[in-house]
């Protein structure tokens, strides 16, 4: 395996005209195009047609998160707009704990224009429920907010809920409107935590899914909450010198049972199922070296999937998947655990060797973003170039509120 750290991000330019990025969905999330490459053919046709063209019997793992009202603004009294974005529980540091907590709590925040907050704490009242209450905001260190409110009975979902708005793609250039909190989640969002949704999944339907169930395909579902470094640009010359967002992964018991039935292979639906797929594969690898390792230890840095042992042979030889999924589920038994909660920093570009994923659903990527490597890698070679180049010719729509690709290598 090569290391990506020596990739020139300007190799994965191309141009995407402002006409082509969709500003909004289409009235029927399954009549978005769907764009298929198999084994080196493009064709297309409709996201609808997605369950005959999987395997009959076959593994599909989808993202479960659901995207919460992450932004909240302030007006001090001079006039002055200030965002805070939530990014990342602090205190309590757990995200179901972190929606059920009442009067306080503190997040990894960004702030939209700092620097007019100069004083300790920004209030605004808030109409939760038919009860008024003042929300208040006061710096913390480094990135670090505290909110409190006034009441006992009043969670922090229901806070959010209330005054926060959903944070859309900032290259829509557009506000949230009404219609985004229903079409900007998948249908099958369930566990609140994304500041950003994981946009393959918003072209299934009810009745997609029910089509799935029918061709006999196993669907399971696990949870990375996506960070606001999904929408973080690559400014380094060299893949090097970025830095990779730290994401939280939940995976369920069920899942990796459904993966060993399926011979450690499967479909995954969206890029962040990916990362937190193959992320398993290094999980169970530190498990086979340590067996009591913690939750904590588990977490995958962004270039360990490219580290060498002593001998110079990559780490990727060591074991198989299903080495490392049973490796999983036996640390899984031993621990009592219905699941495994850890964090990944995972960076998969041109050099990665997949372990779990054999087909992808995505849509279409940015340019020179860390998404477009991770597709690179998979597709291999300049084949991201013709199958985007397919796209761009035949009007398909892009990004986040676009159409998508199944791609099977």
């Amino acid at each position: 395996m090569n290391s990506p750290k020596d990739i020139r991000i300007a190799d994965f330019a191309y141009e995407l005209p402002d006409e082509r990025i969709a500003k909004y969905p289409l009235a029927e999330r399954d009549a978005s195009k769907l764009l298929i490459y198999d084994h080196g053919h493009i064709s297309h046709r409709h996201f609808r047609d997605l369950p005959e063209l999987l395997p009959e019997g076959s593994l599909l793992v989808m993202n479960n998160t659901r995207v919460i009202q992450a932004r909240l603004h302030f007006r001090k009294e001079t006039g002055a707009l200030i965002e805070v974005f939530c990014l990342e529980p602090a205190v309590p540091h757990d995200y179901v704990l972190m929606f059920q907590q009442t009067r306080q709590c503190q997040w990894h925040c960004l702030i939209g224009n700092a620097k007019k907050w100069k004083e300790s704490a920004l209030k605004r009242e808030i109409d939760v429920e038919g009860k008024t209450l003042e929300l208040r905001v006061e710096k913390g260190e480094g990135d670090l907010i505290r909110f409190s409110w006034s009441d006992d009975n009043i969670t922090w979902a229901q806070v959010l809920d209330a005054c926060g708005e959903l944070p859309i793609p900032p290259y829509l250039n557009r506000k949230t409107e009404e219609s985004d909190l229903r079409t900007y989640q998948t249908v099958y969002s369930k566990v609140k935590g994304s500041v950003a949704a994981p946009t393959a999944g918003l072209h299934f339907t009810p009745a997609v899914l029910e089509a799935i169930d029918r061709r006999g395909i196993e669907r399971a579902e696990l949870t990375l909450h996506v960070g606001a470094g999904t929408f973080k640009p690559v400014k380094s010359e060299r893949i090097e010198g970025h830095e990779m967002h730290s994401e939280w992964i939940y995976v369920p018991r069920s899942v990796v049972e459904a993966l060993i039935r399926h011979k450690g292979e499967c479909t995954a639906v969206g890029t962040t199922s990916v990362r937190t797929l193959e992320s398993l594969y290094y999980i169970g690898k530190k498990i086979l070296s340590d067996p009591d390792i913690t939750e904590e230890e588990m977490k995958v840095e962004q270039w360990e999937p490219y580290e060498n042992d002593e001998s110079g042979a990559t780490n990727v030889a060591r074991c198989s998947s299903m080495d490392a999924l049973q490796a999983i589920l036996a640390w899984m038994d031993r621990n009592h655990a219905d699941a495994l909660h850890t964090a990944t920093q995972i960076i998969i570009a041109p050099g990665y060797e997949y372990h779990i994923v054999r087909r992808m659903v995505t849509n279409f990527h940015q340019p020179q973003s860390t998404l477009l490597l991770l597709v690179s890698a998979f597709v291999g070679g300049n084949r991201w170039r013709d199958i985007y180049r397919y796209a761009l010719d035949n009007d398909f729509r892009f990004l986040s509120y676009g159409d998508s690709s199944l791609l099977m290598p």
